[in-house]
Protein backbone atom coordinates (compact mmCIF):
# COMPACT_ATOMS: atom_id res chain seq x y z
CA UNK A 1 0.00 0.00 0.00
CA UNK A 2 1.19 3.48 -0.86
CA UNK A 3 -0.32 6.76 0.21
CA UNK A 4 0.73 10.38 0.01
CA UNK A 5 -0.90 13.62 0.97
CA UNK A 6 -0.58 17.31 1.77
CA UNK A 7 -2.19 19.18 4.63
CA UNK A 8 -2.41 22.86 5.54
CA UNK A 9 -1.99 23.36 9.27
CA UNK A 10 -3.06 26.47 11.17
CA UNK A 11 0.05 26.57 13.36
CA UNK A 12 3.63 27.59 12.76
CA UNK A 13 6.19 25.14 11.44
CA UNK A 14 7.93 25.00 14.82
CA UNK A 15 4.67 24.36 16.67
CA UNK A 16 3.77 21.55 14.30
CA UNK A 17 7.25 20.06 14.63
CA UNK A 18 7.09 20.11 18.42
CA UNK A 19 3.70 18.38 18.37
CA UNK A 20 4.80 15.72 15.89
CA UNK A 21 7.68 14.85 18.23
CA UNK A 22 5.54 14.72 21.37
CA UNK A 23 4.45 11.16 22.29
CA UNK A 24 1.43 12.34 24.27
CA UNK A 25 0.15 14.43 21.36
CA UNK A 26 0.58 11.55 18.93
CA UNK A 27 -1.18 9.18 21.29
CA UNK A 28 -4.17 11.55 21.41
CA UNK A 29 -4.31 12.02 17.66
CA UNK A 30 -3.69 8.53 16.27
CA UNK A 31 -7.10 6.81 16.07
CA UNK A 32 -7.34 3.83 18.40
CA UNK A 33 -3.95 4.45 19.99
CA UNK A 34 -3.68 3.72 23.70
CA UNK A 35 0.10 3.54 24.01
CA UNK A 36 2.86 5.67 22.52
CA UNK A 37 5.90 5.60 24.77
CA UNK A 38 9.52 6.52 24.25
CA UNK A 39 11.62 3.42 24.93
CA UNK A 40 14.98 4.49 23.50
CA UNK A 41 16.71 7.00 21.27
CA UNK A 42 13.99 7.96 18.75
CA UNK A 43 12.29 4.60 19.36
CA UNK A 44 8.72 4.25 20.57
CA UNK A 45 6.52 1.40 21.75
CA UNK A 46 3.06 1.66 20.20
CA UNK A 47 -0.26 -0.13 20.74
CA UNK A 48 -3.49 0.62 18.94
CA UNK A 49 -6.81 -0.91 18.02
CA UNK A 50 -7.52 -1.31 14.31
CA UNK A 51 -10.75 -2.12 12.48
CA UNK A 52 -10.78 -2.74 8.75
CA UNK A 53 -14.07 -4.01 7.43
CA UNK A 54 -15.07 -7.08 9.48
CA UNK A 55 -11.61 -7.50 11.01
CA UNK A 56 -10.81 -5.91 14.36
CA UNK A 57 -7.48 -6.37 16.10
CA UNK A 58 -5.15 -4.91 18.69
CA UNK A 59 -1.76 -4.18 17.18
CA UNK A 60 1.40 -3.70 19.17
CA UNK A 61 4.80 -2.84 17.83
CA UNK A 62 7.43 -0.18 17.58
CA UNK A 63 8.21 2.92 15.60
CA UNK A 64 11.62 4.43 14.96
CA UNK A 65 12.44 7.94 13.78
CA UNK A 66 15.45 8.77 11.62
CA UNK A 67 16.85 11.57 9.48
CA UNK A 68 15.53 14.18 11.91
CA UNK A 69 16.03 17.66 10.49
CA UNK A 70 14.29 20.07 12.85
CA UNK A 71 11.90 21.65 12.10
CA UNK A 72 11.72 20.41 8.50
CA UNK A 73 10.88 16.74 8.82
CA UNK A 74 11.86 13.16 9.55
CA UNK A 75 11.50 9.60 8.36
CA UNK A 76 9.97 6.81 10.36
CA UNK A 77 9.74 3.04 10.14
CA UNK A 78 7.14 0.95 11.90
CA UNK A 79 6.19 -2.65 12.46
CA UNK A 80 3.37 -4.24 14.40
CA UNK A 81 1.70 -7.55 15.10
CA UNK A 82 -2.02 -8.07 15.41
CA UNK A 83 -2.21 -11.76 16.24
CA UNK A 84 -4.37 -13.77 13.85
CA UNK A 85 -5.42 -10.53 12.14
CA UNK A 86 -1.97 -10.24 10.65
CA UNK A 87 0.93 -7.83 10.66
CA UNK A 88 1.84 -4.44 9.29
CA UNK A 89 5.19 -2.87 8.56
CA UNK A 90 6.46 -0.01 6.49
CA UNK A 91 7.95 3.44 6.40
CA UNK A 92 6.86 7.03 6.09
CA UNK A 93 8.38 10.45 5.51
CA UNK A 94 7.04 13.70 6.91
CA UNK A 95 8.12 17.17 5.83
CA UNK A 96 7.05 20.60 7.02
CA UNK A 97 7.42 23.98 5.38
CA UNK A 98 6.01 27.44 6.11
CA UNK A 99 3.26 28.63 3.82
CA UNK A 100 4.82 30.86 1.17
CA UNK A 101 2.90 34.10 0.68
CA UNK A 102 -0.19 35.44 2.38
CA UNK A 103 -2.24 35.60 -0.83
CA UNK A 104 -2.32 31.82 -1.13
CA UNK A 105 -2.79 31.13 2.55
CA UNK A 106 -5.94 30.61 4.52
CA UNK A 107 -6.28 31.61 7.25
CA UNK A 108 -3.98 34.61 7.00
CA UNK A 109 -3.49 38.00 8.60
CA UNK A 110 -4.13 40.77 6.09
CA UNK A 111 -1.13 42.79 4.95
CA UNK A 112 -1.57 46.38 3.75
CA UNK A 113 -0.70 47.18 0.16
CA UNK A 114 1.83 49.78 1.27
CA UNK A 115 4.02 47.24 3.09
CA UNK A 116 7.10 46.19 1.08
CA UNK A 117 6.96 42.53 0.02
CA UNK A 118 10.21 41.78 1.83
CA UNK A 119 8.71 42.96 5.11
CA UNK A 120 5.37 41.25 4.61
CA UNK A 121 6.75 37.78 3.82
CA UNK A 122 7.80 36.75 7.36
CA UNK A 123 4.48 37.91 8.79
CA UNK A 124 2.52 36.03 6.15
CA UNK A 125 4.48 32.83 6.66
CA UNK A 126 3.99 32.92 10.41
CA UNK A 127 0.31 33.79 10.45
CA UNK A 128 -0.67 31.53 7.59
CA UNK A 129 0.65 28.38 9.23
CA UNK A 130 2.55 25.63 7.48
CA UNK A 131 2.17 22.74 5.09
CA UNK A 132 2.77 19.11 5.90
CA UNK A 133 3.62 16.60 3.17
CA UNK A 134 3.67 12.90 3.93
CA UNK A 135 4.21 9.60 2.16
CA UNK A 136 3.52 6.12 3.46
CA UNK A 137 4.61 2.75 2.12
CA UNK A 138 3.26 -0.25 4.01
CA UNK A 139 2.85 -3.99 3.79
CA UNK A 140 0.15 -6.00 5.53
CA UNK A 141 -0.29 -9.72 5.94
CA UNK A 142 -2.70 -12.22 7.45
CA UNK A 143 -6.48 -11.76 7.47
CA UNK A 144 -6.15 -8.05 6.80
CA UNK A 145 -4.34 -8.70 3.53
CA UNK A 146 -7.23 -10.90 2.39
CA UNK A 147 -9.71 -8.03 2.65
CA UNK A 148 -8.63 -6.51 -0.63
CA UNK A 149 -6.66 -3.44 -1.59
CA UNK A 150 -9.64 -1.11 -1.97
CA UNK A 151 -10.87 -1.75 1.57
CA UNK A 152 -7.37 -1.41 3.00
CA UNK A 153 -6.72 1.84 1.12
CA UNK A 154 -10.07 3.26 2.23
CA UNK A 155 -9.34 2.45 5.86
CA UNK A 156 -5.87 4.03 5.60
CA UNK A 157 -7.28 7.24 4.12
CA UNK A 158 -10.00 7.40 6.77
CA UNK A 159 -7.40 6.95 9.50
CA UNK A 160 -5.23 9.74 8.05
CA UNK A 161 -8.22 12.10 7.83
CA UNK A 162 -9.20 11.31 11.40
CA UNK A 163 -5.64 11.88 12.60
CA UNK A 164 -5.43 15.35 11.07
CA UNK A 165 -8.85 16.35 12.41
CA UNK A 166 -7.70 15.40 15.89
CA UNK A 167 -4.33 17.05 15.35
CA UNK A 168 -5.91 20.35 14.30
CA UNK A 169 -8.27 20.22 17.30
CA UNK A 170 -5.33 19.58 19.61
CA UNK A 171 -3.37 22.47 18.11
CA UNK A 172 -6.34 24.82 18.55
CA UNK A 173 -6.77 23.79 22.19
CA UNK A 174 -3.06 24.39 22.75
CA UNK A 175 -2.42 27.56 20.73
CA UNK A 176 -5.91 28.90 20.06
CA UNK A 177 -7.74 28.99 16.73
CA UNK A 178 -5.73 29.97 13.66
CA UNK A 179 -5.80 33.73 13.01
CA UNK A 180 -8.70 34.67 10.79
CA UNK A 181 -8.22 37.23 8.08
CA UNK A 182 -7.85 40.44 10.01
CA UNK A 183 -10.53 43.04 9.13
CA UNK A 184 -9.25 46.42 8.04
CA UNK A 185 -9.40 49.10 10.66
CA UNK A 186 -12.08 51.77 10.51
CA UNK A 187 -9.76 54.41 9.07
CA UNK A 188 -8.62 52.16 6.23
CA UNK A 189 -12.24 51.17 5.58
CA UNK A 190 -13.26 54.84 5.41
CA UNK A 191 -10.40 55.75 3.08
CA UNK A 192 -11.24 52.90 0.74
CA UNK A 193 -14.96 53.75 0.79
CA UNK A 194 -14.22 57.43 0.09
CA UNK A 195 -11.88 56.62 -2.78
CA UNK A 196 -14.42 54.29 -4.38
CA UNK A 197 -17.23 56.79 -3.96
CA UNK A 198 -15.12 59.55 -5.50
CA UNK A 199 -14.25 57.38 -8.48
CA UNK A 200 -17.89 56.39 -8.97
CA UNK A 201 -18.93 60.06 -9.01
CA UNK A 202 -16.25 60.91 -11.55
CA UNK A 203 -17.57 58.36 -13.99
CA UNK A 204 -21.17 59.42 -13.34
CA UNK A 205 -22.24 56.43 -11.25
CA UNK A 206 -22.17 58.04 -7.84
CA UNK A 207 -25.01 59.68 -5.94
CA UNK A 208 -26.60 62.39 -8.04
CA UNK A 209 -28.11 64.35 -5.18
CA UNK A 210 -25.15 66.75 -5.05
CA UNK A 211 -25.26 67.46 -8.77
CA UNK A 212 -29.02 67.80 -8.78
CA UNK A 213 -28.77 70.35 -5.98
CA UNK A 214 -26.17 72.52 -7.75
CA UNK A 215 -28.56 74.43 -10.10
CA UNK A 216 -30.64 75.48 -7.10
CA UNK A 217 -29.48 76.76 -3.76
CA UNK A 218 -26.23 74.86 -3.65
CA UNK A 219 -25.10 71.63 -2.11
CA UNK A 220 -25.77 72.48 1.55
CA UNK A 221 -29.08 70.66 1.59
CA UNK A 222 -27.60 67.38 0.36
CA UNK A 223 -26.89 64.65 2.88
CA UNK A 224 -23.25 63.98 3.76
CA UNK A 225 -21.69 61.17 1.70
Amino acid sequence: MEMLGNRRLGVTQQQAWDALNDPETLKKCIPGCDKFELTGDNTYSVALAVKIGPVSAKFSGKMMLSDNVAPDGYKLTFEGQGGVAGFAKGSSSVSLKPVAGASDAAPVVAVTDSAPATEAAPVAATSAGCELDYTVQAQVGGKIAQLGQRLIDGAAKSTADDFFKRFEAEMQSRYGPPPAAAPENAEAQAEKTGAVAGFMKKIGLGKKSDKEAEPGTGGDSSSGG
